[in-house]
């Protein structure tokens, strides 16, 4: 049996990261070995549940991974866990559109997992048994098995609450002023970093939820045997290992946007990763054959990305032939200039920083023109979320027509230049094999 449990929320902003995130790290402090999870794209989140749980958080997104992938990615990295924790994504049931795909329900019915409901109890008596009822009978296949109420104003309040909810209450949160998941605009701010934050937090969920029973509850049938990684990549796409190339990962503070998924398909290919900075003080390049370039926070360290000499360097590799692929911040790193900073200057674009919201939502691109990372025809799922827009020359090449998206300009998105291939989409090994991308690297590597 394995143990696991699902933290939902009624909608989004009623407290189911905080109370992920405090449960994570109560557990693990208690010397439970966690395995944590995030439904969704997101990056932010699962960038906390690393950090906490001293274990790398994998993303469960049905769209991007279909429910092979996310039973695959599930079980295989929950084998050696004491307990899974999986965070939930908006409110229970929202999905894309008007469809349960890739919505937390979906998920928990994928996997069978049990759920608790955090629920933001502010301004609610009675009401709250009503609301607590049209979840728990709007779809009989979730398994609901308690909730956690947050914001409850007082004893009085908690009381009346008590009372008029027959489900089990696992959790009961007052309105603490010192708990706060500030906002960034991606996501939420770096906050738990700080140990005492930290600290601070696994009280707060020590003291007030039944941490006891949860795991008593946490349990999942046996019915869903173990199903290993085998998907992305497949066997047939694995590199010969007396033939390994070194990948370069731009990994730091400016570029932290990775799925771990992805890496580990690199790496079943046959790739050696090498993780550096490109604000390296040295200014140094690894020694490597290929590129990924993640995404991340580029314009807030956009001076350091400008001084730092490893910009020209990679300029000089990618005129040189070096297949380099980037995503998002990656690929913004990779044009001429990034509001008034100089970049990387590999792309034929300019790229400012605005204050809105430019795209935001799950895209479908297949590849237009054939290119270094990935050949003509393929069909890729993922997804987009930034604030910047771009001045790309007329005669730019793009490697996806999107038939879902915005992407870069007219429903196309990702810039090609030289062997490099660079895009808004964020992608999941699930539908980008990433093949293309090594057998490119390998044949940099012979030259």
């Amino acid at each position: 049996m394995m143990n696991a449990i699902l933290i939902a929320g009624t909608h989004s902003g009623v407290g189911k990261t905080t109370v992920s995130i405090g449960l994570m790290a109560s557990l693990y402090r208690r010397g439970y070995k966690v395995q944590p999870f995030k439904i969704g794209p997101d990056f932010i989140d699962p960038s906390h549940h690393s950090s906490l749980c001293s274990q790398p958080s994998r993303n469960l997104d049905d769209w991007m991974m279909g429910e092979k992938g996310v039973l695959e990615t599930f079980y295989s990295a929950s084998r050696d866990a004491d307990i899974s924790v999986i965070e939930g994504v908006m409110g229970l049931y929202d999905g894309l559109e008007d469809s349960e795909i890739a919505s937390t329900a979906h998920i928990a019915k994928i996997l069978k997992v049990p759920v608790i409901l955090v629920i933001n109890a502010h301004g609610m008596s009675r009401s709250i048994a009503a609301l607590v009822k049209g979840y728990v009978e709007y779809d009989s296949k979730v398994n609901i098995i308690g909730v956690i109420l947050n914001m409850v104003g007082s004893d009085k309040h908690a009381s009346i609450l008590k009372k008029v909810l027959d489900i089990p209450i696992l959790g009961i949160l007052p309105r603490n002023e010192q708990i706060k998941t500030p906002s960034r605009h991606l996501g939420l701010y770096m906050a738990f970093e700080d140990k005492k934050n930290l600290d601070l937090l696994s009280d707060f969920i020590e003291s007030n939820v039944d941490i006891d029973n949860i795991l008593s509850k946490s349990w999942m049938p046996d019915t869903i045997k173990f199903h290993p990684l085998q998907s992305y990549p497949s066997k047939s796409h694995r590199c010969d290992l007396n033939e390994k190339v070194k990948i370069g990962v731009a990994y730091d503070s400016a570029f932290c946007f990775y799925y771990k998924d992805n890496l580990d398909a690199l790496k079943k290919l046959g790739a050696d990763l090498v993780f550096f900075s490109l604000m390296d003080k040295d200014n140094k390049m690894p020694d490597i054959d290929g590129l990924y370039i993640g995404g991340g926070y580029p314009e807030l360290y956009a001076k350091k990305l400008e001084k730092s000499g490893i910009r020209m360097q990679i300029k000089s590799e990618a005129q040189n032939g070096m297949p380099i692929y980037a995503e998002c911040g990656g690929m913004i790193y990779l044009c001429k200039s990034l509001d008034k900073f100089k970049m990387a200057d590999v792309l034929p674009a300019e790229v400012s920083m605005t204050n809105k919201l430019q795209a935001l939502g799950y895209t479908i691109g297949e590849v237009i023109n054939d290119n270094a990372i990935a050949k003509k025809g393929l069909e890729v799922r993922g997804h987009e979320f930034h604030y910047s827009k771009i001045e790309h020359d007329r005669d730019a090449t793009f490697a996806y027509q999107l038939k879902r998206g915005k992407g870069i300009y007219d429903g196309k998105d990702g810039l090609i230049e030289y062997n490099v291939m660079a895009s808004y989409m964020h992608v999941h090994s699930a539908t980008f094999p990433f093949d293309r991308f090594l057998e490119s690297c390998k044949e940099f590597k012979r030259r």
